[in-house]
């Protein structure tokens, strides 16, 4: 198949390339408004107990404050003047069309908690009704009307709804900033590797095209379904950094075979291998990213989403932009030299390159070896075993943020735990209240409740302080009623306890708990909880894909464990850099929470997971390549890593250069990227190519190509070979004795 289609694209380059040419306009045109068509969310379970608390809620024009006002005046704000204007801003805001459940210092009867402690500071804290989307458009509208100067009046807005528009703004621009500075950093290190400026651009060429067709297919799937902004910048990225590596791997094969070949045969070749492999090796990759799917996050599955057509994309375009390019160029590939030319690599099993000798350093002592490099990696993983995963929030924004210099004036101000109230919905109750009151009082006996707010009153150790009044009237859902249950402290640790005492109470009716921390915690319950199954699926997707690829039992046992401990080291660096706080004042002095964000770990295990299975792939490929053609394991390994061991580093290091541009972002756990991408390509290319995998090869022998007859006879009729022939036969002994390495 792939032989016709390098037919066809030796014959059609120019229309090929005319409509490659319009589709990339067209899906430039799409995107320059997909981010109007992302929401700004994704980041719950919302079909977890708080999501549907918060639906409820949601259907009868309630819900947890999202908005919160902070009122600065000189004058203090029990000041006459200050607390005229102060009762005007809440009426105005309660006026306003979708604004629920407003609520201020001046119309809660001075309540404390929404004081300052020195008294010049107060807080107004509402509820945008509507979901993610709907509510920043209305936070947009409503923010040049209130924030600024009012009668006295310094007023910032703050809370969920702004952390959330800030966040996906930023998210947008740092997209841009990466593309930014990976391409010319990106260019120059193709040069350095091709030595024509010509060949380097080609990569660079297919890899716009493939981000803007790619970026056009998210506009239509946002189109017809929700996508979180926060996966988008991943899979640009994503996108660069795969396209290159495709292209790396077509360019270098084109090239080796033009040494030796008429372009026509050399892009026949190139198609029929390196095509071969980079088609299998985008499956890989689109099949581990379907793993997310399993998960029930917005923000994970627009992650799914997106990588797999970009993986996909990278593939096609690699497989026909780029050559109709070889074709359109012809020996001019070579245009723009700036270095000296290599020799070609040698085809007589002679080579004596760097990974072949280092190759072969390692298969004459596999054993101390792979106990060497094992240690470095579960050393380096450590860490990881003290992760404690939590949710964003406003901590995870730089500095300058609004919304977090408005949390930590109120943390650090108030001591208010108001906006981290939970929400016992409720609902269906009794008439009588009389059950209603008894489970109020309960709630207000739990350790780490400080007041709880009903129909029937306000409750506080145990006793009803506030009987009923109209405005507690707020509490009645219809045939239900809901419980705000402030905790005693702002401290999100007291909110988090207070979540598992509340479940823990026994109610005389069904609740359901909803608020911040109870969405935190049923959050990071679901991704632990669906953990095991995307688990399952990918390993026994990756199983079967590269026994197709291989016709071994073995090799992709092996490949699953190598490319998981190439994680090690990934998550073991998440714990001690962003939970622990190490480095912290070199990646942008992000705040330390103590926590992980709890779709990070799953984001990255499975991109890094996948582009480790990525070069797994190269790798195996042109192994399997050289055991066809030589019939001996240890001969196979090292000629085969000599012949594709200078691509895959170069592939490697320049999808690690496209990660680190996350290191840009002020938004913490999209540094996390930045880090973790980089370390996991790294750790694949350096310790398990070059150490874990030969050794393990040498130790396996001949037996790592070992598969009973049945699937053996599978193999043949279904398997992916690189060269298009079958499974090698056992090298006879003079093969044996020639190819013979320890």
């Amino acid at each position: 198949m792939l032989a016709k289609l390098a037919g066809l694209i030796w014959r059609r380059s120019k229309q090929l390339l005319v409509a490659a040419a319009v589709l990339a306009v067209l899906g430039g045109a799409l995107s320059a408004t997909l981010f109007d068509k992302l929401t700004a969310g994704g980041l719950t379970d919302t079909g977890a107990e708080s999501g549907r608390a918060a639906a409820v809620l949601a259907e009868t024009g309630q819900g947890a404050p999202n908005l919160t006002l902070l009122v600065t005046t000189p004058d203090g704000v029990d000041e006459a003047g200050t607390a005229r204007a102060g009762s005007q801003l809440t009426q105005r805001l309660s006026g306003e069309p979708h604004v629920k459940d407003v609520s201020s210092y001046w119309s809660a009867g001075k309540s404390p908690q929404l004081r300052s402690e020195d008294g010049k500071q107060a807080l107004v804290v509402a509820t945008i009704a509507g979901d993610e989307t709907a509510v920043g458009k209305r936070l947009d509208a409503l923010l040049p009307r209130y924030e600024g100067e009012h009668d006295g009046l310094e007023v910032t807005a703050g809370g969920y709804a702004m952390f959330q528009k800030e966040s996906a703004k930023l998210s947008q621009e740092d997209a841009t900033k990466g593309e930014m500075i990976t391409f010319p950093v990106t260019l120059v290190i193709l040069v350095l590797i091709f030595g024509s400026i010509v060949s380097a651009l080609l990569p660079l060429i297919v890899a716009f095209f493939a981000m803007l067709v790619g970026m056009g297919v998210m506009w239509l799937l946002a189109s017809v379904t929700d996508l979180s902004v926060f996966a988008m910048s991943v899979v640009t990225l994503l996108g660069l950094g795969l396209a290159i590596d495709y292209c790396l791997l077509m360019v270098n094969r084109y090239r080796e075979e033009l040494r030796s070949a008429s372009p026509e045969e050399a892009l026949r070749t190139t198609m029929v291998t390196a095509g071969r492999t980079v088609s299998f090796s985008a499956i890989t990759v689109a099949v581990v990213l379907a793993g997310l799917l399993f998960f029930p996050l917005q923000a994970v599955r627009s992650l799914a989403y997106g990588g797999m057509i970009t993986a996909l994309l990278s593939a096609v375009a690699a497989l026909t932009v780029l050559p109709a390019l070889f074709v359109a160029l012809g020996p001019r590939v070579e245009k723009g030299r700036v270095l000296r030319k290599r020799g070609a690599n040698s085809t007589d099993g002679t080579e004596s390159g760097f990974w072949h000798r280092l190759a072969v350093f390692v298969m004459r002592r596999p054993v101390p070896v792979a106990t060497l490099a094992l240690a470095f990696l579960l050393l380096l993983g450590a860490p990881a075993l003290g992760m404690k995963l939590g949710m964003p929030d406003e901590r995870s924004m730089p500095g300058d943020s609004q919304s977090r210099q408005v949390a930590t004036a109120i943390r650090e101000g108030f001591g208010s735990a108001e906006v981290n109230a939970l929400q016992v919905v409720a609902e269906k109750t009794p008439k009588d209240n009389d059950d209603v009151d008894a489970y109020a009082t309960g709630l207000s006996r739990l350790p780490h409740a400080g007041r709880v707010d009903t129909a029937t009153g306000s409750y506080v150790d145990g006793e009803r302080v506030t009987p009923g009044t109209e405005q507690h009237q707020r509490f009645s859902i219809g045939d239900g009623t809901y419980f705000s249950v402030v905790p005693s402290s702002a401290a999100a640790d007291t909110a988090t306890d207070l979540v598992g005492e509340v479940r823990s109470l026994q109610a005389p009716f069904e609740t359901l708990v909803g608020g911040t921390a109870a969405v935190n915690e049923d959050t990071t319950q679901s991704l632990s909880d669906r953990l095991p199954y995307a688990l399952g699926a990918v390993a026994i997707a990756m199983i079967v894909l590269l026994f197709l690829l291989t016709g071994s039992v073995l090799l992709p046992l092996l490949a699953l464990a190598l490319s998981g401990l190439s994680l090690t080291a990934t998550f073991g660096a998440l714990v001690w850099i962003f939970q622990e706080g190490h480095f912290a004042s070199l990646l942008g002095d992000f705040t330390v929470t103590g926590t992980i964000t709890s779709i990070v770990p799953v984001m990255l295990f499975a991109l890094s997971f996948g582009l480790a299975m990525d070069y797994q792939v190269f790798m195996l490929a042109r192994i399997r390549e050289e055991y066809e053609r030589t019939g001996s394991g240890t001969a196979a390994v090292a000629m085969g890593l000599e012949r594709i061991g200078r691509m895959v580093t170069a592939a490697a290091v320049l999808i690690s250069i496209v990660f680190l541009a996350f290191l840009v972002s002020g938004i913490t756990f999209v540094k996390a990227y930045g880090v973790g991408l980089p370390l996991a390509v790294l750790m694949d290319a350096t310790i398990i190519r070059g150490a874990l995998l030969p050794a393990a090869m040498r130790l396996g022998g001949q037996a790592m190509w070992w598969a009973p007859g049945p699937l053996r006879r599978l193999h043949a009729r279904f398997g992916i070979s690189e060269s298009g022939g079958t499974v090698a036969a056992a090298p006879s002994a003079d093969t044996s004795k020639q190819h013979q390495l320890m």
